[in-house]
């Protein structure tokens, strides 16, 4: 005869809760591995100093991906992950970073990287100044791996994920990774191969499209520049992911996909941006510090192993891609685009200059100082669109005299686009790439400040 052992059930929760929180890490399997010694040998796309993150337990190396410190300036430290490896005879493969732990919040020499017993990762500088951490403290974690797909992860006993890398991307998806609309729902560019802060450029994922915004100092709000998708009001979208699968049995080609998960889904539907013919599960999805989005593939298959830029959206080729003269920034801060071409740089004097790198609008005084408004001119260039075209035309009808009134009352105004047939007016918060159309009735108004206004058309 069992003897069958009743638990009311407040107190089995009550039990099995002081279980989970109680699981620690193994003594033997913590650390702290201080950020000191000498630096890695080989090159990486920032042109950093570097060091491996590992110890006589972890090694964090894993199918080509290492978690190292990095360093773009001197004496500041970011913690992240690399991707791609150099065998020994090869001189030019150059390995690329793929996530940051403590992203525009560097540490210093000596800065130590802690897992202990309570199952919390940590990053602190050398002083003790908390940088980053996974908050997972008495969580039930007991472990912590890199996987083979790119993503740290901290487990619990049973080895579900409490914390993983893949839940915070920075400006990059691995394959397997996304955005959610329950998590992490962007991308954020880099400010610059030297500057690992967040940049003005990202990858938004709202309800029901996947867009991409620039962040202007002059704009109350980010600046739409492209729409990746839009479901166009029917579904939801909860999540969107980067993948890589074989177009056949053989997989010989592969896809890289966009994968999207709408409403209560559990079957995507994918919208393939590349099909490289071989194996490209070693791939990585980037908005780059530019605005562009692109694709970076390796393949470790040939000897010395090498990079692949395989999707690439604002680009000159490809049926999936968009002209380059809708690239924000393709003509830097100001310039005249032409099928994919910067071709000129229009000025108050009107000499039509070749574009060039110093092509710039007239410098205005900080909005500080420009209370109330200061009484602005403007000159004239005809047939020429913003980068935002395609998505707005602007406000109106409204008279022209209006329109510049509503730019000379907006501090954070540089000039105004204006459909004339349609009397249409866009303000104009960041000028960037202007596109030249051939309809001439389509013109923007730059603003300066000078006693006159002097209006001279672009040919």
């Amino acid at each position: 005869m069992s003897l069958a052992i009743f638990i009311p059930l407040p107190f089995f929760i009550i039990l099995l809760f002081s279980i989970v929180v109680q699981a620690v890490v193994p003594a033997n399997k913590t650390f702290i591995i201080v950020n000191e010694g000498n630096y890695g040998d080989y090159d990486d796309e920032y042109g950093s100093n570097y060091r491996l993150v590992n110890n006589a337990e972890y090694d964090f190396q894993e199918n080509g991906f290492a978690l190292c410190f990095y360093n773009t300036t001197p004496s500041a430290y970011t913690l992240g992950l690399r991707m791609g490896s150099r065998p020994e005879d090869s001189t030019s493969n150059i390995m690329r970073w793929v996530w940051d732990a403590n992203r525009g919040n560097p540490v210093g020499e000596n800065a130590t990287l802690s897992f202990g017993t309570n199952g919390n990762l940590v990053l602190a500088d050398a002083n003790g100044r908390l940088a980053w951490q996974t908050d997972t403290a008495n969580k039930g974690v007991v472990g912590i791996s890199l996987l083979p797909n790119g993503n740290l992860v901290l487990q619990d006993n049973r080895g579900r994920f409490v914390w993983q890398s893949f839940s915070y991307p920075t400006d990059t998806l691995l394959v397997g990774q996304g955005l959610s609309s329950s998590g992490t729902t962007e991308l954020i560019s880099r400010v610059s191969n030297v500057d690992g802060s967040k940049g003005p450029y990202s990858i938004v994922l709202e309800k029901q499209r996947l867009v991409m915004y620039l962040k202007s100092k002059n704009s109350p709000k980010p600046i739409l520049y492209h729409i990746i998708l839009d479901q166009g009001g029917f579904d939801f979208i909860n999540s969107v992911n980067f993948n890589s699968a074989p177009e056949t049995e053989e997989a010989f080609v592969y896809n890289l996909n966009l994968d999207y998960y709408v409403d209560n889904s559990t079957t995507p539907f994918s919208t393939r941006l590349a099909r490289p013919k071989y194996n490209s599960i070693l791939s990585f999805l980037r908005v780059e510090s530019d605005g562009n989005l692109r694709i970076h593939t390796y393949y470790d298959k040939v000897i010395s192993g090498s990079w692949e830029v395989t999707y690439t959206l604002f680009n000159r080729e490809g049926s999936r891609s968009v002209s380059e003269c809708r690239l924000p920034t393709k003509c830097r801060s100001y310039g005249v685009c032409l099928n994919n071409n910067c071709v000129g740089c229009p000025s108050p004097e009107g000499i039509i200059l070749a574009w060039s790198e110093t092509c710039a609008s007239p410098t205005l005084p900080p909005c500080k100082n420009r209370s109330p408004p200061v009484k602005a001119s403007y000159y004239k260039v005809v047939g020429v669109e913003h980068f935002t075209r395609d998505y707005t035309e602007g406000e109106g009808p409204v008279k022209v005299s209006e329109c510049r009134g509503k730019c000379n009352q907006d501090c954070g105004c540089l000039g105004f686009f204006y459909r004339e047939e349609s009397s249409k007016c866009l303000i104009a918060y960041e000028l960037g790439t202007l596109t030249k159309v051939a309809n001439q009735s389509h013109v923007a108004y730059i603003k300066m400040y000078k006693e006159a206004s002097i209006s001279h058309a672009f040919y």
